[in-house]
């Protein structure tokens, strides 16, 4: 098995080590570079980290649910931990509270990933990124862009920074993630033990994924769950315009009371329906 790389935590924002601990699990990317747009909403309520694997990286769904574990309580000490995972990282969230269920006081999903292995045109890619030509496998960034986002709804500075954070991460290293996807299963994960209220933040225009179906699926088996759809997004719905994490987390209840200094939001959205 290849040797797990080392996982480290960056804080976007700053540390505000007086509020609570905001852990953001990237995609398939493993940056954490692409949530610097909603750490302006977010920053004045938390003490807010992004997970950065290394684009190289190779490591098991247990090794990496394993450090981030340990990177987390190094970080929090007695603060509550907000622990937010989108797409694969919703994947690596689950997988990180199946390990410790009492970890996190909230959970954020966005789009996850965990239905990936129930379609086999995506257990086809998997199986085939390993042998694809390099330049072929290059201009695969370009092509796979309107199957994971709403284009007409991300600027172009937020596009250039999503094929950036894409081919930083090696053919080889995306193969990999993408065979951890076709392993990933809910069943063994005994997520009724998890403690913490979850919200299920899913896009009605995902077409990679059935995002809201599979939050449904998942609002079976987390406790206290809501579901926050985004009616015209795609999979990559962070980098959207008018898509603010932060007044989500606001409309269903999921920020702290109090904020550090009175900001306002950094855009509003019009709250969708919430479903339990």
């Amino acid at each position: 098995m290849p040797e797990p790389a080392t996982l480290k935590l960056c804080a976007p924002a700053g540390k505000n080590p007086q509020r609570p601990l905001f852990i953001y699990l990237p995609g398939m990317d493993g940056s954490g570079e692409l949530f610097g747009l909603q750490s302006a909403s977010l920053k004045s309520y938390f003490d807010i980290r992004c997970l950065v694997i290394p684009g190289d990286d190779m490591s098991s769904w247990e090794s990496l649910a394993h450090q981030i574990v340990q990177l987390i309580r190094q970080e929090a000490g007695t603060a509550p931990v907000y622990l937010c995972g989108e797409s694969f990282g919703a994947c690596l969230a689950l997988r990180t509270v199946a390990l410790a269920p009492a970890l996190a006081s909230h959970l954020i999903l966005i789009n996850s990933a965990s239905s990936f292995h129930r379609f086999p045109w995506l257990q086809w890619v998997a199986q085939l990124t390993p042998w694809v030509a390099p330049p072929l496998y290059q201009n695969s960034t370009w092509t796979s862009l309107p199957v994971l986002a709403n284009l007409s709804r991300i600027g172009e500075v937020n596009r250039q920074a999503l094929v950036r954070a894409m081919g930083a991460v090696t053919q080889s290293s995306t193969a990999w993630r993408l065979g951890l996807l076709s392993q990933f299963r809910l069943e063994p994960l005994r997520l009724h033990r998890v403690t913490a209220s979850t919200l299920l933040v899913a896009s009605l225009g995902d077409r990679l994924l059935p995002s809201l179906e599979e939050a449904q699926r998942l609002a079976t088996l987390l406790p206290n769950p809501r579901i926050y759809p985004l009616p015209h997004s795609g999979h990559v719905s962070l980098l959207e315009d008018g898509v603010n994490l932060g007044a989500i987390m606001g409309a269903v209840g999921f920020l702290p009371k109090e904020p550090m200094a009175a900001e306002p939001l950094v855009e509003e959205v019009r709250p969708a329906p919430v479903a339990s």
